[in-house]
Formats: C-alpha cells, sequence, structure tokens
C-alpha cells in the first residue's frame, strides 16, 4: 500500500480515520416529495445554497445534466468560501425518492494566498414526513483534506476547530432552512 505523502492531492490532513461531521435538522412545511424535487432539481441549488445565502459563502455555478439527479449522475460546481473558491466535481450515489439523496463531492479549495487544498466530503438529505410537512436531516462528513494551510491549521487545535465547527454549522443551518422555505414556496404555487 502506497504511503501517503504530506500535502499530496491524495493525503488526509486530519489524520487516518478521522473525519469531521456536521449535522443539522429542519422541519419544512413542504411535503418530503417536494423537497425531494426541489434536491434532485440540481439546477435549484443555487438558488437555495447560492442567491439565498450570504456573500461570502455560497454557491456561483452549476453545471449538470438535465433531469432530476439520479445515481451515477456527475455534476460540477463552483463556490466562494471566505477562504478563498472552491471548484467542485460532485457524483450522486443514493438518490431513494421521499426519503434521501446523496452525493460525493471531491472538492478543490484554491485559497486566498494561492495554496490548493483538496477535500472529499459525502452530503446526505434524509427526508422523513412529519405531520403534514417534513423533517430534513442534512450530514456533511468532510472525509479527507490533503493539508491544513493559513487558517485551516486551526483544524489541528481542539478547542479552535470546535468554533470553526460551529461557524460551518451555521452556514450549513442556513443552507438547509433556505431548501425547506424555498420547498415551501414551490408546494405553495402548485
Amino acid at each position: 500500500m502506497k504511503e501517503q505523502q504530506a500535502g499530496s492531492r491524495h493525503a488526509n490532513a486530519l489524520g487516518e480515520g478521522r473525519e469531521f461531521v456536521m449535522r443539522t435538522e429542519e422541519h419544512s412545511a413542504a411535503t418530503a416529495e417536494v423537497v425531494f424535487d426541489l434536491l434532485t432539481d440540481l439546477p435549484s441549488h443555487l438558488e437555495w445554497a447560492g442567491t439565498m445565502q450570504g456573500e461570502k459563502t455560497r454557491l456561483l455555478s452549476l453545471e449538470a445534466p438535465e433531469g432530476p439527479a439520479k445515481v451515477g449522475m456527475e455534476f460540477e460546481t463552483v463556490g466562494a468560501d471566505p477562504m478563498g473558491r472552491f471548484s467542485d466535481r460532485s457524483v450522486v450515489t443514493e438518490a431513494t425518492p421521499n426519503e434521501l439523496l446523496e452525493f460525493v463531492t471531491e472538492a478543490r479549495l484554491d485559497t486566498k494566498k494561492g495554496e490548493p487544498v483538496d477535500w472529499t466530503l459525502v452530503h446526505r438529505y434524509e427526508l422523513s414526513p412529519k405531520g403534514t410537512g417534513c423533517r430534513i436531516v442534512y450530514t456533511e462528513r468532510v472525509t479527507r483534506i490533503s493539508a491544513l494551510p493559513g487558517m485551516l491549521a486551526i483544524f489541528r487545535i481542539p478547542v479552535l476547530r470546535g468554533v470553526v465547527l460551529k461557524v460551518s454549522a451555521a452556514v450549513t443551518r442556513r443552507s438547509v432552512r433556505n431548501l425547506a422555505r424555498l420547498a415551501e414556496q414551490r408546494s405553495s404555487h402548485v
């Protein structure tokens, strides 16, 4: 087995087998069917994870095949982040109608100081009926980061890592809240 080199594209600066997990939950008055349809309508991500997000952390562009997302579908996104700019390639790994959408992202962060960092993330949206609407549970797993340059070095310090994860969780919560509200808007126009 090939040993990982620090700073190499496939190395994990988090340490072997380590990962960060963020989980958030939101209720939507829209049904799981409406939320699932919105999730699998990949261009809609530019709205609820793009224009409805904060100016500093948002999706900027998305290229995807026509039609709803399904297992095996690949798509590309570009996003803004306070540390730099993300260029992502994702593939849908699970899609169970009205229940689950999961995709794995290979991301490249080009930091403002010009240091590229590669990430692997797993995005999982689980939907379940709740009253007349649904519960959305979003889990993001950061399974690999190739290096921890600049501000990313904070991940090495447990106390500060917790602070950064709380800030990231706030962005994640806002995104899922946007998804829930946009689904409600779309269901009221049907």
